[in-house]
């Protein structure tokens, strides 16, 4: 068996990466004017390590998702025994196999009340993808076929397949001919830098809980099905709700019989400093998606859980749901995302977040907040952004947008930081095991950074 840990030089991998390696959100032609990609060896903690020994303080957890940090042999372990005795089977044809029935229970124990039932997949994009047709299912099976649409949010992030990135409202994201789908409205966000009012408005959490309501009055409320949102914006710049947004949001999905869809993929498992985002935001959803967090990134596994309103047309009717995936409940994958969930309680990561972590987190870059270049600090837990301004007081944006972001982030990836550049912001999510004192190395490296970016504008 080919050793796979031996790393051949930086130079050699970077050329056979760019001959044959197509990459995700990459423009090609840059990363090759930049001598290809940085290849990543190894981990531990919340620490990475570069072909050319250089460390980064992976302030992103990945992407959003190595809740429990990196080089953690139990997972390896639990993997390796799974594989020598059942390394793959399906979960169609009426069959199912220990892991996934174990960790369908768990979740069913772990998530708010009354959403029992678990549905797999392998990504937070297929979640979202199969709750779309959850919801739409429902509807049909109610003898109403024509409550099809879904509001979802400008600046939302719920996936990049054909449905999930029609679901999201990034217009970088629909720059494809056929997306968004038909059928999908975008209300505006509880965004307020973007808006102009101030995060803790609750007038403001009002205003933006009525655009929801606004889409739904456009659309035909006899023709919604679902409002689809995440308790904390992630990928569209960690945009935290103001007081009494989700309370409202909740109201009006009742009031119309609109299905209320938690998108929990980025949020979920003790990113907001509780198990879920849905319990931070007291949100009583229908259908919630989960990924990333489920297994801390170490197996592909997502999985949509609904509760018994949804389910009942599954349950009780005749008819099967056309729907699934080749490794929808893997049992590795349902294996390792058990051994992760026990770990986090052995560890109690979620009091971490939520007593230590997520505090000092907040507290640590709420330090920046009279930096020149900042302009808000926001966050929920162990996530969190810092908005960039060319003025503060007019919250004027760089020109070209998005400019001097992605120069602290490039300085920041150099002097040992991973960090994302959301439009003129900077967000964080690091690994929810992080201490005190890295917590200080991140704020330091990033205050370094801004201040030299500061110097030469």
């Amino acid at each position: 068996m080919k050793d796979r840990t031996n790393i051949r030089p930086t130079a050699e991998l970077q050329a056979a990466d760019l001959a044959h390696h197509l990459h995700p959100f990459t423009d090609h032609s840059e990363m090759a004017t930049d001598g290809g990609p940085r290849i990543i060896t190894h981990g531990e903690g919340v620490w990475l390590w570069d072909s050319e020994g250089r460390r980064l303080l992976d302030g992103m957890a990945g992407l959003w998702c190595v809740n429990i940090g990196y080089g953690r042999p139990e997972l390896g372990e639990v993997a390796r025994r799974q594989m020598d005795r059942l390394a793959y089977y399906n979960t169609f044809f009426k069959t199912s196999h220990e892991p996934v029935v174990e960790l369908s229970e768990r979740l069913a124990g772990l998530l708010p009340a009354g959403l029992d039932h678990v549905f797999f997949a392998n990504s937070g994009s297929e979640a979202n993808d199969t709750a779309l047709r959850l919801v739409r299912n429902y509807w049909a099976r109610q003898g109403r076929p024509e409550r099809q649409v879904i509001v979802s949010r400008r600046h939302a992030y719920h996936g990049s397949t054909i449905a999930a990135a029609s679901l999201g409202g990034m217009a970088s994201m629909h720059d494809i001919p056929g997306v968004p789908i038909p059928g999908i409205v975008h209300a505006e966000p509880p965004y307020s830098w973007e808006a102009g009012a101030q995060l803790d408005d609750p007038e403001f959490g009002a205003r933006a809980a009525e655009s929801v309501e606004a889409a739904i009055l456009d659309a035909g409320p006899d023709t919604v099905a679902a409002f689809i949102g995440e308790p904390v914006m992630g990928a569209g710049g960690v945009i935290v709700p103001p007081p009494g947004y989700w309370k409202r949001v909740q109201e009006i999905c009742d009031n119309y019989g609109i299905l209320l869809i938690c998108d929990e993929v980025i949020c979920g498992f003790g990113r907001t400093g509780e198990w879920f985002g849905a319990q931070s935001y007291d949100i009583r959803p229908d259908v919630m998606t989960m990924a990333k967090g489920l297994s801390s990134g170490y197996q592909p596994i997502s999985a949509v859980a609904v509760n018994a309103r949804v389910a009942e047309p599954l349950l009780d009717r005749a008819g099967r749901f056309p729907h699934g995936f080749t490794y929808s409940g893997h049992p590795v994958a349902a294996a390792v995302a058990l051994e992760n969930l026990d770990i986090m309680d052995r560890e109690n990561l979620v009091g971490h977040v939520r007593d230590t972590a997520g505090p000092a987190l907040q507290a640590g870059l709420a330090t920046l907040r009279d930096h020149p270049l900042v302009g808000e600090v926001r966050g929920s837990g162990a996530m969190a952004a810092l908005e960039l301004s060319a003025d503060k007081a007019t919250r004027q944006a760089f020109e070209p947008a998005g400019s001097v972001a992605a120069r602290v982030r490039d300085l920041c990836f150099e002097r040992g930081l991973a960090t994302r550049a959301v439009r003129e912001g900077l967000v964080f999510a690091p690994p929810l095991v992080i201490t005190e004192a890295e917590i200080d190395e991140l704020v330091s490296i990033l205050k370094s950074c801004l201040d030299d970016v500061w110097a030469v504008l």
